[in-house]
């Protein structure tokens, strides 16, 4: 067996003598404290959840209720528009899978016929209106439906809310790795940050489990901040194989560990698997933003993540070349010529 000496830095504390259960709520009241002892404590409650589950919850996360409410009508409107208007957004019509996605048009689980979900796609975008032109093989602007007063506004209101978050939560990501605060501030100076608006059917009738409302994968970016309202839907695979729900909860928002993360922490902390399963008989709606480093950033393992024993597991990439390359699988089995 090898020694703790001989381990990676942040093999030596953890926690990982069983499989979890449940899925730890983290308060992030003290997240911008004044005194550093405090922030750490925070940072380490973090590493436990990172290293042994993937996932936790946030509470006091400083999303305000009116920006969630006005963004969940905004989609309830939009999937409500006539199918013929929403395909007119098709994301394959996009060169950096901006847009629209029908019924069973993602199929995250290549074992599977697909999602039974709908879903809308956006990137960085000033409320100006302002794009970015410089973010190399992801480049490329979003796409707005037409005569549907508000929702651009209201969207991008909650976007930039959630991506405040995700810059509120690097400096604790980085002291969990032991790490200055600061580490991830010049790879965060672009934020690569995809947002989605979700729409679940209810999943009635005879039961295909090749078809779920996503099937079992992990995400692409270092971390997702998912908004979901209170139908019970999304389960996290621990290792023993089970999996375990990750009830809604007023006032949080789930946070979980994506595929960036884990290839620069070589597989330290953990992109755990995960799905969403619609069997309530109401329809669901959920806001995940998927979090990453600029896409020009090499995901290199961290030189606290390796050691003789455990040498670096991932070729070196960069963020958007990863990213780019998931979402062409995700979408590969729906492309038709546009």
């Amino acid at each position: 067996m090898t020694s703790d000496t001989q381990r990676p830095l942040l093999f030596t504390n953890a926690r990982t003598e069983s499989a979890f259960e449940e899925i730890p709520i983290i308060n992030l009241e003290h997240a911008q404290s004044t005194d550093p002892h405090a922030r750490k404590a925070l940072a380490e409650e973090i590493r436990d959840a990172c290293v042994n589950v993937g996932f936790f919850y946030v509470k006091n996360h400083g999303i305000p209720e009116n920006i969630v409410s006005a963004t969940v009508a905004a989609a309830r409107r939009f999937f409500a528009l006539p199918e013929s208007t929403k395909a007119a957004l098709d994301i394959h019509k996009s060169l950096n899978f901006k847009g629209y996605t029908g019924l069973l048009g993602e199929n995250t689980n290549p074992d599977n016929r697909g999602d039974l979900h709908e879903g809308f796609d956006l990137g960085w975008e000033e409320l100006t209106g302002a794009s970015r032109t410089d973010d190399g093989v992801m480049t490329g602007e979003n796409v707005w439906p037409k005569n549907l007063p508000g929702f651009r506004k209201a969207v991008l209101e909650y976007y930039h809310a959630a991506v405040k978050l995700g810059k509120l939560l690097f400096p604790l990501f980085a002291l969990a790795l032991d790490l200055p605060e600061e580490f991830f501030d010049d790879k965060t100076t672009k934020p690569a940050a995809i947002m989605r608006l979700l729409y679940y059917p209810p999943q009635t009738g005879s039961v295909d489990d090749r078809i779920e409302g996503i099937g079992a994968h992990t995400d692409y970016e270092c971390f997702t901040i998912l908004w979901q309202d209170d139908v019970p839907a999304l389960q996290v695979l621990n290792k023993a194989g089970k999996w375990v729900d990750a009830v809604p909860i007023p006032g949080t928002f789930v946070v979980n560990l994506g595929d960036q993360f884990a290839r620069w922490t070589n597989d330290v902390f953990k992109s755990t698997v995960h799905r969403a399963v619609n069997r309530s008989g109401v329809e669901r709606y959920s806001i995940p933003l998927f979090f990453g480093t600029d896409y020009d950033v090499r995901l290199e393992a961290l030189p606290s993540c390796v050691s003789d024993d455990f040498p670096p597991r991932y070729e070196v990439v960069t963020a958007g070349e990863y990213v780019k390359s998931r979402l062409e699988a995700t979408y590969a089995h729906s492309k038709t010529e546009q």
